[in-house]
């Protein structure tokens, strides 16, 4: 986790050091004594993220709380988050390994769990000041991105202990019906209804293709990676796993999957390097992922439009807290620009699939 990422703990998202160090003690095998150095990752939009850095042995654990203000009601529960990285960790190894976790809202006022921190490189819309990608490593590196997740959905839920994650059939609806309504509850003025897309994909959803442990987050900027062969040792952020219909994972991972070619607005989002040269295309990922696992992609509009569709609601949701002054965080400001941007790429998709 690049240290660039990381700031002072902002104000509204403090907590009391002490009282945390004396429950991890009495929780976690080996803390030192001392109390830790405690930075916020920036990165983040959902969950809030802390490094916590006991100086005197370099141990570093990462903590994860939910953050003040509205939350989507499935959103945000970190007991559910601690436990499906426990059950998914022994056969899907890159998961980061996890320690403890309170319930006890005495502590800092609400849930948090602690993991180790997965040592390696985040790469994030730039590359890291002085470090070049050839072609030939960025292919390796978007081929993993799609390897990777075609390892994590041929896990067998049952054999990992997920069967009861999800719903069982019915995700492609119930995700339809769901982001609808939660886009609904967090609309702003300044943004548009989505009423022609809502409309759409309500008309034209499939059945599930399958049903698989699904990420929910799927983003270069979630992976860690090796420093010296940029090989996958780590994937973070697994608030939103479930059981659901993996080319749902795959549409909602390509919505920020930005290439070259693509128009200037969307170029200006990207928070991953999936532009350098040799980096496969979107087209190139849907291909590789669907022959991989087997699954036909005659429906991929559908995911396509979703996945976007879906990110425009994540954005509002974020924005909404901006908006009515839950957070400060000066980079939710301007998030309304791109839910609006984001309806125009759903209709633009409607019109050039002739749908």
């Amino acid at each position: 986790m690049n240290d660039k990422n990381q700031s002072a703990v902002r104000t509204e998202d403090a907590f009391d050091v002490e009282r945390v160090h004396t429950w991890l003690t009495e929780h976690t095998d080996g803390l030192p004594d001392g109390l830790p150095e405690v930075t916020q990752f920036t990165g983040g939009a959902s969950n809030l993220t802390y490094l916590l850095h006991y100086p005197d042995t370099g141990r570093e654990l990462i903590l994860r709380r939910p953050p003040a203000g509205k939350k989507a009601s499935s959103a945000h529960d970190m007991g559910r988050e601690y436990r499906v990285q426990q059950a998914l960790k022994p056969a899907f190894p890159y998961v980061p390994t996890v320690r403890a976790l309170c319930q006890d809202p005495s502590v800092i006022g609400g849930d948090f769990y602690v993991m180790d921190k997965v040592p390696g490189l985040i790469l994030r819309g730039r590359l890291p000041d002085g470090m070049t990608l050839p072609p030939a490593k960025a292919r390796a590196l978007s081929e993993a991105f799609v390897d990777t997740l075609t390892d994590l959905h041929r896990v067998d839920p049952a054999a990992a202990g997920l069967a009861d994650l999800g719903k069982g059939t019915g995700y492609v609806r119930r995700q339809v019906e769901g982001w609808t309504r939660r886009y609904a509850q967090a609309r702003t003025w300044n943004t548009p209804s989505f009423r022609r897309v809502t409309t759409w994909l309500a008309d034209h959803q499939p059945e599930d293709a399958a049903t698989r442990v699904i990420h929910n987050d799927w983003r270069l900027d979630n992976f860690v990676l090796d420093e010296r062969d940029l090989h996958v040792t780590g994937v973070l952020d697994w608030e939103m796993a479930t059981l659901g219909d993996p080319l749902m994972d795959l549409g909602s991972a390509l919505a920020y999957w930005v290439q070259a070619d693509d128009d200037r607005m969307t170029r200006a989002a990207r928070r991953q390097p999936s532009h350098l040269p040799g980096m496969l295309t979107r087209a190139e990922i849907v291909e590789r992922y669907c022959d991989r696992m087997g699954l036909p992609a005659d429906n991929w509009p559908f995911y396509e439009v979703f996945g976007l569709f879906r990110l425009a609601v994540i954005a509002q949701q974020i924005y909404y807290r901006y908006h009515h002054r839950q957070t400060s965080n000066p980079a939710f400001r301007h998030l309304w620009l791109a839910v609006n941007y984001l309806d125009h790429r759903c209709r633009s998709t409607l019109r050039r699939t002739g749908r």
